[in-house]
């Protein structure tokens, strides 16, 4: 497998790692066709901010350039992309400086049933909620176990994913994917400001929506609005959009504005 550590091919990596440790860094995952790394200026972008939150110096430009060069060597796939604060002591405080870990990864694009996108998926009702953290809330940062135990809750193939809610049980995320739902011609998407992670097609699908002179609105979402939603779908920066024909009972159908930006999400990633 194809991998580099600080710009160089490596697959040791020293077991005072702090995101080994503590989970005290970021990731990304990019879809990558033909050498070039999909949707790059907003991973770039969220990447930014999460090192700002978490106070990780980051050379922008020398990323943008490695994620180039690893891409090109890839040729297609899926490329992740891992920066930690690097080695440290035993206990949370910080070195300084520090000297932040680049860590990138190549492999196979998963190959996702054809039904998904063509009729829909059924989500799985998580009981794991998402811990309220506004320090954490939509950056990708390394502490996924809420994300691990939503996703051993079921083993069925006829989920394709899981809904994830907040402690209070207002509608967040899927376990991988965001959520949104339409109603009334409105483009609705949780508000991700106490826990969840911005993803990149998410902040895309939503330029594109405004680009169209669809409502688009950010904000709460409870568990009755969603089912009493008109349209729902998920999506990633892997797959597009998959519309989210089914939960705990409830039906929707795939609807005419899931299927404009289904399409809009195929065209970026070349599907």
């Amino acid at each position: 497998m194809l991998s580099w550590i600080d710009g160089q091919s490596a697959e040791l990596l020293s077991v005072k790692d702090r995101g080994l440790a503590y989970g005290d860094g970021l990731f990304a995952t990019l879809g990558v066709r033909h050498g070039v790394p999909q949707l790059l200026e907003r991973q770039l972008a969220r990447l930014a901010l999460g090192c700002r939150r978490l106070a990780l110096p980051c050379e922008q430009s020398l990323l943008r350039n490695e994620l180039l060069a690893f891409a090109a060597q890839m040729g297609g796939g899926v490329l992740k992309l891992i920066i930690t604060r690097g080695d440290g002591q035993r206990g949370y405080a910080a070195p300084q400086p520090c000297q932040v870990r680049r860590i990138l990864q190549a492999a196979p694009r998963p190959s996702y049933p054809a039904v998904n996108a063509a009729h829909g998926v059924q989500l799985f009702p998580c009981l794991t909620r998402l811990a309220e953290q506004p320090l954490l809330a939509g950056i990708k940062h390394l502490n996924r176990l809420e994300q691990v135990l939503a996703r051993a809750e079921w083993q069925s193939d006829m989920y394709a994913e899981g809904l994830m809610c907040d402690a209070t049980g207002r509608v967040v995320e899927a376990v991988y994917s965001n959520l949104f739902v339409v109603q009334a011609g409105q483009l609705l998407t949780p508000a991700l400001t106490r826990c969840g992670v911005a993803g990149v097609m998410r902040a895309e699908l939503l330029a594109q929506a405004m680009q169209l002179g669809i409502t688009v609105l950010e904000q709460d979402l409870s568990y009755a609005q969603l089912l009493a939603a008109d349209e729902v779908f998920v999506c990633n920066s892997l797959y597009g959009v998959w519309p989210v024909c089914g939960l705990a009972g409830h039906d929707w159908p795939v609807g005419p504005l899931t299927r404009k930006l289904q399409a809009i999400a195929d065209d970026l990633l070349g599907c």
